[in-house]
């Protein structure tokens, strides 16, 4: 019974996960309000009330596609914020160039939905921004230039740097999705590279004379 029973399970998640991708690559050309439940249970080839198995509606899908998308990039921000000085920026910088390029479609279905038209996936993706800037904060108060900082300040400062690596996405989403650029695709990721560097230690900075 129990080996039925994770049979059924396994094919339950593999039915689940079928959804997810469907949505998301659909999702690469429109916005996930005008996605019709149709379309994701045709892409899928099942019938329509199969999806109601696994989501109750295309905003419960789209919640459940901001924590695949955000989910797993909790312990990797942690550690990367755990380092120190020069090699943080540097970590942080590496961490989001490799996260865009192996999950682009992700990380365009947040830069949309992040302000779209569904507000419980907008909700979700302020609830996992602010869980980062939460993890982001106590790492930063474990940093010897916190001394001094209120909960606040330092929570304002995670902010920031969450902001950041948000727009530093994006930049490097561009570099993907302009094949006719005048600038070959790796001179223009060296660039962002470079620019969100600056714009981190710009941060790192500020914060030194936060005090004064």
């Amino acid at each position: 019974m129990s080996h039925t029973l994770g049979i059924r399970q396994a094919q339950k998640q593999k039915t689940r996960q079928a959804f997810l991708d469907a949505a998301l690559a659909l999702l690469e050309e429109q916005s996930l309000s005008s996605l019709g439940l149709r379309e994701v249970t045709r892409a899928v080839g099942v019938a329509p009330t199969a999806f109601y198995r696994h989501f109750r509606s295309t905003a419960d899908l789209g919640v459940a596609l901001v924590d695949e998308a955000l989910g797993s990039l909790h312990p990797m921000v942690r550690t990367t914020v755990a380092t120190a000085g020069a090699e943080r920026i540097t970590r942080a910088v590496q961490l989001i160039a490799g996260h865009v390029a192996a999950h682009p479609a992700h990380v365009r279905f947040i830069a949309r939905e992040r302000h779209g038209g569904v507000q419980p996936v907008r909700e979700a993706i302020r609830a996992q921004l602010a869980r980062f800037a939460v993890e982001v904060k106590t790492e930063l108060a474990k940093d010897p230039e916190a001394e001094g900082w209120s909960d606040e300040d330092l929570l304002m400062l995670a902010h920031l740097y969450v902001d950041q690596m948000l727009i530093t996405a994006s930049l490097f989403l561009e570099t993907l999705e302009s094949p006719d650029s005048p600038e070959p695709s790796e001179a223009a990721r060296q660039r962002v590279v470079q620019v969100a560097t600056r714009q981190l230690r710009l941060i790192s900075l500020g914060r030194q004379h936060w005090l004064d």
